[in-house]
């Protein structure tokens, strides 16, 4: 795929993914459209060779092709990535009300950059769980879209240390002002209204619960005097969810190739559909359901992890280590650690590196200053889960769970350019 025509595809998922749930509908529209098979895991599967799609909780998805050759003999090209970033959701009972002001309470998911949330045009997206007018319940989706609250700065003449000294409480300082109204209007009212208007054939009566997030309206777009750059909220991670979906069409038909997206990881992937849960090991088994064959499979499978980098910040240099310092638009990063945060190692780093080189795409490398705590991804969890050698890769961004991240234009399509060669490798994985 060429690279105006991936990037323009890349911002569009960008956009209309405010949510998880909205990441995996819309990655789910994608399979569609490369002719995937939607299943359900609740139903018996009669698998032959072809595209499949499954997810769990509307949150998480796995989508793979059955190749025709058997994949013990091929083993499993595997790629992972999360549907989640750090946001502010909003309480069960969210109404806060202060001199005929109107705020919705909201709790952090995430390690979330709080400040830059302020002064920004924010929007509601989620999950609603209703009733009808009839007794049954459902479920469904809904995105406001336009600018529904925001959270006001306090003056500097009433902070005159805030450029200094501002801390943030995020029980107090980030509740969303979203409307002047008496203490009658209530979020379920609301939401009800907004059912009704984007969902014509369902009859919601009665909100019974819901997941939902506030988001910034800015759409992701480029940046740069020479549209260098992409800017956008939740590159951290659905540049990799998009990136992996739209390189597995193009896989090699004769072999097995998975791509998964899990919900949770910023929140350390302990539920049903994260990558501490089941659902991967799930579908291997039904995969292969004969114990033994599965075990010689994930000895000559690969997971590449695909998550994104920090980028060497030109303001703050002195925060990465001298000789690991990855620069956009310069290639996607191998992530190492010595303390296993990432899944690399020297074998699994050799296969992406000369993957990269075939397709004629610089690598990078990042290690964490030593004096420094590092982060984590899916990769080592789906590793100690599943046995399956693994790397953790990324494109290089900055201001990583900030409402609004910045990465390169060339990198997503490097990491896509490396993807596809993946995918196109017929294996298996062994040294």
């Amino acid at each position: 795929m060429k690279k105006a025509d991936f990037n323009a595809g890349l911002l569009t998922y960008l956009s209309d993914s405010p949510t998880p749930f909205h990441a995996t509908a819309n990655g789910c529209t994608l399979m569609e459209a490369a002719g995937f098979t939607r299943l359900n895991e609740a139903d018996a599967w009669n698998l032959k060779p072809g595209g499949y799609y499954v997810t769990r909780n509307d949150s998480s998805l796995i989508a793979f092709i059955v190749g025709k050759k058997s994949p013990v003999e091929t083993g499993i090209r595997m790629v992972g990535a999360h549907t989640d970033s750090p946001c502010l959701k909003v309480k069960p009972n969210p109404e806060l009300r202060t001199r005929g002001y109107l705020n919705i309470g909201v709790e952090v998911y995430g390690g979330v950059l709080l400040n830059p949330w302020f002064d920004r045009d924010l929007s509601l997206a989620g999950r609603v769980t209703f009733e009808t007018s009839k007794g049954a319940l459902g479920s469904c989706l809904i995105d406001f879209k336009r600018t529904v609250g925001t959270i006001p700065s306090l003056a500097i003449h009433l902070d005159r240390e805030a450029n200094s000294e501002r801390s943030v409480n995020p029980q107090t300082d980030i509740p969303p002002l979203v409307a002047q109204a008496d203490d009658k209007v209530t979020l379920n009212d609301l939401l009800l209204r907004e059912i009704k208007s984007q969902h014509k054939s369902v009859k919601a009566a009665h909100i019974h619960g819901y997941e939902l997030c506030f988001y910034d309206t800015q759409r992701a777009a480029f940046s740069g005097l020479n549209n260098e750059f992409i800017a956008s909220a939740r590159l951290d991670n659905l540049l990799s969810c998009y990136t992996a979906l739209a390189s597995l069409p193009g896989a090699d038909k004769n072999v097995t190739s998975l791509v998964v997206c899990n919900d949770h990881e910023e929140v350390g992937s302990t539920s049903a559909e994260g990558a501490q849960g089941t659902f991967l090991r799930d579908v291997l088994e039904r995969l292969l359901p004969q114990g033994e064959d599965r075990i010689r499979t994930i000895a000559g499978s690969l997971l590449i992890s695909t998550d994104n980098a920090h980028g060497v910040h030109p303001n703050f240099a002195a925060k990465h280590d001298p000789n690991h310092g990855p620069v956009l638009n310069k290639g996607p990063v191998i992530k190492i650690n010595a303390n296993q945060r990432y899944a690399t190692n020297s074998e699994t780093a050799a296969w992406f590196s000369s993957l990269a080189a075939a397709s004629s795409v610089p690598v990078q490398t990042f290690v964490t200053r030593t004096d420094m705590a590092c982060g984590s991804t899916i990769g080592p969890l789906t590793a100690r889960e599943l046995g399956v050698k693994t790397l953790d890769v990324g494109v290089p961004t900055f201001a990583m769970h900030s409402i609004r991240e910045l990465a390169g234009s060339d990198d997503a399509h490097h990491l896509h350019q490396v993807l596809s060669a993946f995918f196109t490798h017929k294996g298996p994985f062994r040294i």
